[in-house]
């Protein structure tokens, strides 16, 4: 880093030391989005246990993921000031703490507080900071290396849904989420590996010079040294700066294409999480068993990765490069397709297809998140942008899966949030 300093920076490595990076980022998306996953397989126990409902036992999945992009832009906040190696290891010791306690529950009240809020945050601090230092350290191969990142949270949900499965039948609940929570104390190991990096003037966006606070001027000295007068301007000048660097962090949300993205994303996040939550229970509400329904959840995982790499590697062809958008709008429209056929089906030979084609287009989009938004913002507000977008996921994350617990063939609602999705974001494309 001291030489960095010295060079003035650096271009973006697109290698070396950004695949350590790409490979701390892909053990936090599985310790973060396939852990938040897998939850959904402790929902028949808690049901039995605390004697609640589908609605009820939903809000806990809901607040895991309500605060995981609720606090996101606290994650990109502690990565922009500290560094993003303090925030990921702070992250993963809050997520660790949250589900040791709640293996300790003694109500559903008590898991809200625990495994979703407490969990929840750690998960925030630690998964935007990891994937912004992806889109920093590469830029000719930016889309792959965030397929390969993005593809913990499938390879994950493919590891973990059946071991999970296997842990909770041989230890209970209790000690499952008790083992799960040593797992996740992983995160502050991936955190040590995340390095910061400093790119040069031309691919960082420098402050402007303000002429009123006199930014870049230095104060006037008396006989070598800062005149009193001189020091109070500059205490001035510096508070001016720190200002002005605050507000430079947002400059993005000025851009106008990206409100509409922001808006898009929005949509898209109020269904895309019920497939993920409802998926076990609803193929347990038709007739499968519970080793078959844990193996759905298998098979959306790994069909997951499929969609993250493929995608990425594909986006990165120079042919394509240009029409990532195009592509993400693609992956998204075929998602809700799929949706619009859950209710005819009722057997796990007709679920299975489900989940391939779900699972690949939800890997492909994914991982097109990050993409598509630093293609808008550019690398410099990388970090905070995506403190934004998944913020925007907060809301629906949190109210999609109670209002879908009321009934589990509301599949359909998913299937219009993913039309109005596709319908903004064409905006985009058109501008």
């Amino acid at each position: 880093m001291a030489q960095e300093k010295k060079k003035g920076g650096v271009l973006p490595p697109d290698g070396g030391w950004g695949w350590m990076i790409v490979a701390g980022c892909f053990v936090v998306t599985v310790c973060t989005r396939a852990v938040t996953r897998c939850i959904s397989i402790f929902f028949v126990e808690f049901q039995m246990h605390f004697a609640r409902d589908y609605s009820g036992t939903a809000w806990i999945h809901s607040l895991v993921d309500c605060t995981t992009m609720l606090c996101a832009p606290l994650g990109s906040l502690i990565g922009n000031r500290l560094s993003c190696r303090v925030a990921v290891i702070l992250g993963g010791f809050l997520s660790s703490i949250g589900l040791v306690l709640s293996s300790f529950a003694t109500s559903l009240e008590y898991l809200y507080l625990t495994l979703g809020v407490l969990t929840g945050l750690g998960f925030a601090l630690c998964y935007t900071p990891a994937i912004a230092m992806v889109g920093i350290y590469f830029c000719e191969r930016k889309a792959l290396a965030y397929g390969i990142a993005m593809s913990g949270s499938g390879i994950g949900t493919f590891i973990l849904a059946p071991v999970v499965q296997l842990l909770i039948e041989h230890y209970s609940w209790r000690g499952a989420l008790l083992i799960l929570g040593g797992f996740v104390s992983n995160l502050c190991v991936c955190g040590a590996l995340i390095r910061p990096i400093i790119l040069k003037e031309e691919e960082a966006c420098p402050l402007p010079v303000d002429s009123e606070c006199e930014y870049g001027v230095k104060p006037p000295m008396v006989n070598g040294v800062p005149s009193g007068k001189a020091v109070g301007d500059k205490l001035e000048i510096d508070a001016k700066q720190r200002c002005l660097r605050s507000m430079q962090e947002y400059n993005f949300l000025l851009i106008p294409d990206f409100l509409v993205l922001a808006g898009s994303f929005l949509l898209l996040a109020s269904g895309c999480s019920l497939p993920f939550v409802y998926l076990v229970p609803y193929a347990l509400d038709v007739g499968v068993s519970h080793q078959h329904a844990a193996f759905l959840m298998s098979i959306l995982g790994v069909i997951d990765i499929i969609g993250n790499i493929t995608f990425g590697w594909l986006t990165d062809r120079r042919c394509l490069k240009k029409y990532r958008n195009i592509c993400y709008m693609f992956a998204v429209g075929m998602e809700g397709l799929c949706c619009l056929f859950i209710p005819l089906l009722r057997t796990f030979a007709l679920l299975v297809p489900f989940s391939v084609l779900y699972g690949y287009f939800d890997g492909a989009y994914v991982a097109l998140i990050p993409v598509v938004t630093s293609d808008v913002v550019g690398t410099t507000y990388l970090s905070s942008a995506l403190g934004v977008v998944y913020f925007l996921h907060a809301v629906p994350y949190l109210v999609s899966p109670p209002i879908g617990g009321k009934s589990l063939r509301i599949f359909i609602y998913t299937l219009l949030c993913h039309c109005d999705e596709l319908l903004l974001f064409s905006v985009v494309i058109s501008t």
